[in-house]
């Protein structure tokens, strides 16, 4: 009978044990990741925000607007490339020149350009309090063909403007 007890406290102790070995690998996963993403988040952030920078892009904007509205097309192509901006320059104040909002209307409401490249510039914002010290000002880059294209830095801007 001690035998079929033992038997019993056995399993009973191992199921207890399975048990809360699962409870326990399910519990700290999320917050281990959620560490993970903050921490990348934070570096991007710092590195991102430290300095004035300018590169070129070029936005996708087929897919971006697949499947929207006509009227609505050229208005939004806007607002997803603002959308490009805050992500690629970490900027909350993000400037659309002149020139970049005419080349994306000029094809018309609907038929807005397939690609467009273009230029962020990270900037001092001097002008006023703004709570943030930077913003981002997006200039159109003309260009032929977007092919074999890729994000590039600008250097010497002096010379270029």
């Amino acid at each position: 009978t001690s035998k079929v007890g033992d038997g019993r406290t056995g399993t009973t102790a191992r199921t207890a044990s399975v048990a809360h070995q699962h409870h326990h690998h399910h519990k700290p996963c999320p917050p281990d990741y959620q560490t993970h993403v903050v921490k990348m988040g934070k570096g991007d952030k710092k590195r991102g925000q430290s300095d004035l920078v300018t590169r070129e892009y070029t936005i996708h904007l087929h897919k971006l607007l697949h499947g929207q509205t006509f009227k609505k097309r050229a208005p939004r192509a806007i607002r997803e490339v603002k959308k490009f901006a805050t992500k690629a320059m970490f900027t909350k104040d993000v400037r659309v020149d002149t020139k970049l909002n005419k080349a994306l209307w000029a094809t018309g409401v609907r038929n807005v350009p397939k690609r467009i490249r273009v230029r962020l510039s990270r900037k001092r914002n001097d002008d006023e309090e703004a709570e943030e010290k930077l913003y981002t000002l997006v200039e159109h880059v003309p260009v032929a063909s977007f092919k074999e294209l890729e994000t590039k830095v600008v250097e010497d801007m002096g010379d270029d403007e």
